[in-house]
């Protein structure tokens, strides 16, 4: 086989394509969960509130905190793993607050999205960019 210009142009387009389609399938399956978890209602950006780090210096361990008054569930995604739901947490009537605090594995920089179901019915999210250094999902 005769390696030409064109071929190596085919070739190279077909390893940027390639390589896309991961990063294009965890968002899907993000935007999957969230549907699922909302039923497709919109979301308000006020209600919830998410404690993250800006910068994790590693993404094995990176300390989260979520704060929703009145919710009854709430959802912690990391779009950019490989799996992005990563906590559910449930609030009966008796639970005092609805504050849930947890240490989460992060694949890389990405951001991390907290999306509460209300006691009304409704839906409200929080979102944070976590820059992680060393990566915690084999990266």
């Amino acid at each position: 086989m005769e390696f030409t210009r064109r071929s190596a142009i085919a070739m190279g387009t077909g390893a940027f394509a390639a390589l896309s389609l991961p990063k294009l399938a965890v968002a899907a399956a993000g935007d999957d969960a969230i549907a699922a978890f909302t039923g497709g209602a919109e979301m308000a950006d006020t209600g919830v509130t998410l404690t993250a780090p800006e910068i994790a210096e590693n993404g094995n361990t990176v300390p989260i905190e979520v704060d929703a008054p009145g919710a009854t569930e709430i959802m912690v995604l990391a779009l950019g793993n490989p799996t992005p739901p990563v906590a559910n947490f449930k609030f009966g009537p008796l639970a005092a607050t609805q504050h849930a605090s947890t240490r989460i594995r992060l694949a890389g920089t990405q951001d991390v999205v907290a999306i509460a179901k209300l006691a009304d019915g409704s839906f409200a999210k929080a979102t944070s960019t976590i820059k992680v250094t060393i990566g915690g999902c084999g990266g």
